[in-house]
């Protein structure tokens, strides 16, 4: 009983950087223990199969007993999640041009082309389509813009409800809350068992035959979240932003690099955002819309993979076409699905722009999933970790207005 109380009264980033190094070794010299990966899929899974229901509940909840007086606020998130993905798209231009990849392409097994789309208008009827689904079939399918249409529409229309309901809802929302806490607190077994299944199938060929492009997507990714998106947040605070980016790579961008899925870490970025004293009013909109247009990661890997493609195939490219395509690449983003590998799906879009075919697309595509253990893992991260730091940006900006001091 004493350990577990001293395995408790450890912070959770502590006891989940145990897990990950125990996962680690495992995963190098005892790779046939294949049950250990069981603990991952388990615990990914419970917070994957909780989120939707987390995400509606919260949303329609906070919204049917608003008070209001936090639209400015809001406005200022959705514009900071829209401008550093396009920043995010414009950097990745640079470094693409400044270390330009070509991929080796042959060899490499056949991916499903149809699961691509074709172009821009099928992003767009495709993300119109999606807002209306069957709101039902939207929690089954983890549907996070329908589900936050439908939470909307919902907590919109309980605002006229008595307050005994609003009530209820407010006693739902904080009973899934705490069946997400105790997922979480399972953490470090279920992010030593995913490192251990990432170490022990993948080991570290992947960055000897891909390491150029797996180079370009670290330092890439990595310049947004310690330069670009500091820079933003220290421009819109007038105040040191690193302490608080450290705090959202930390306890954000730790857990999310694992589950590899935005939406999986919602709960984790709620929680973060209580320990910041934020307003649960705001957060708890804010935080389900960034995982899903707060796509920093995703553009990133869409213009890389797509300039990458470019370059090995020959195709010239100015740098107003390349800019264009960072663009498409923002908007694009937004309409990634809040699961591992998502963006990867649209490289096929980008490479159009380049008259590039959809086979050679696809192939592209192939090579993402191979080194997606890294890949998919740094964009989720920088994509979550996001999403708490925009939204305390935007609160603590109304903060400074007022005179209070910023718990940095």
């Amino acid at each position: 009983m004493s350990i577990i109380r001293k395995w408790n009264s450890l912070s959770l980033i502590v006891r989940i950087l145990i897990g990950l190094v125990i996962g680690a070794v495992l995963g190098f010299v005892a790779p046939g223990l294949t049950w250990l990966g069981v603990l991952g899929e388990l615990f990914v899974g419970a917070l994957k199969a909780i989120a939707p229901i987390l995400v509606f509940v919260l949303v329609a909840s906070s919204l049917a007993n608003s008070k209001g007086g936090n639209m400015g606020k809001f406005r200022t998130v959705i514009v900071l999640y829209l401008f550093s993905t396009l920043c995010a798209a414009i950097v990745s231009v640079f470094t693409s041009f400044a270390f330009p990849v070509k991929i080796p392409l042959t060899g490499l097994d056949a991916v499903d082309a149809a699961a691509a789309p074709q172009g821009m208008s099928e992003v767009v009827m495709n993300l119109l389509k999606s807002i209306i689904a069957n709101p039902v079939a939207a929690l089954a399918n983890a549907n996070y813009i329908g589900i936050l249409f439908w939470a909307v529409v919902f907590g919109v229309a309980l605002k006229l409800a008595a307050p005994a309901t609003k009530d209820m809802m407010q006693d739902l929302a904080n009973g899934v809350s705490a069946v997400v806490r105790w997922v979480i607190a399972c953490a470090p077994l279920g992010i030593m068992g995913l490192v251990f299944s990432a170490v022990s199938s993948s080991g570290a060929e992947i960055f000897v035959t891909y390491g150029r492009l797996v180079a370009l997507l670290v330092g890439t990714m990595l310049f947004v979240a310690l330069v670009i998106n500091p820079l933003i947040v220290g421009v819109m605070l007038r105040h040191n932003p690193y302490p608080l980016v450290f705090r959202c790579l930390r306890q954000s961008g730790v857990t999310a690099f694992f589950t590899r899925s935005s939406a999986a870490n919602i709960p984790v970025n709620m929680e973060l955002c209580k320990e910041l004293g934020l307003d649960e009013d705001l957060y708890s909109v804010s935080i389900p819309l960034g995982s899903t247009i707060n796509m920093d990661g995703a553009a990133v890997t869409i213009t890389i993979f797509s300039l990458a493609a470019a370059f090995t195939t020959g195709v010239p490219v100015t740098l107003p076409m390349a800019i264009f395509l960072s663009i498409v690449a923002t908007f694009s983003a937004c309409g990634t699905s809040g699961v591992a590998g998502g963006s990867l799906m649209l490289v096929p879009l980008g490479c159009s722009l380049f008259g590039i075919s959809n086979d050679i697309a696809m192939q592209l595509v192939g090579v993402g999933f191979i080194i997606s253990v890294i890949q998919d893992s740094l964009e989720t991260a920088l994509n979550s970790s996001g999403d708490v730091l925009f939204t305390a940006t935007a609160e603590f900006r109304e903060w400074k207005k007022q005179g209070k001091k910023l718990p940095l």
